[in-house]
């Protein structure tokens, strides 16, 4: 599937979001993953008391997509960030770890898998193709497993 709307990606990612467990940043994310067949799986983060072991959104729905035995599948992702409560419109886009974690499915899929990223709020989105948010990534055709 290459043909899909990216501002819907987004628009499912931030009804995502509201699903946020995040008592403690107060920061919600959510992310969406669009599957070769169009289905799409989402994730909102999970935070957790002893923070380090708090989940990001994108981690949640990529963990699922695997679960499910589609990990190849992935085309594209959308994610949104903001402040609870709050209208923030700028774009956030995935931190480190999920770049790393995106990658996986980049590589196993061999897509360089577009990222749309939004606001809480708002129209405004910028998009990225995963070697530019990550690039000279480690993954796992580094291990042959590509």
């Amino acid at each position: 599937m290459t043909d899909y709307d990216p501002q819907m990606l987004v628009a499912r990612a931030r009804e995502a979001s509201k699903n946020a467990h995040a008592p403690y940043s107060r920061f919600a994310v959510g992310a969406a993953v669009l599957l070769t067949d169009g289905s799409i799986v989402t994730g909102a983060n999970f935070e957790n008391a002893s923070y380090g072991l708090t989940l990001c959104a994108e981690t949640v729905a990529l963990g699922t997509v695997s679960s499910m035995g589609r990990l190849r599948d992935v085309v594209a992702i959308g994610v949104i960030g903001g402040r609870m409560d709050h209208a923030d419109t700028a774009p956030v886009s995935p931190c480190g770890r999920c770049r790393q974690v995106i990658n996986e499915a980049a590589q196993m899929s061999q897509r360089d898998v577009p990222v749309h990223c939004g606001g809480a709020t708002g129209d405004a989105m910028a998009t990225y193709k995963l070697s530019e948010l990550l690039p000279h990534a480690f993954g796992p055709k580094d291990l042959g497993l590509a």
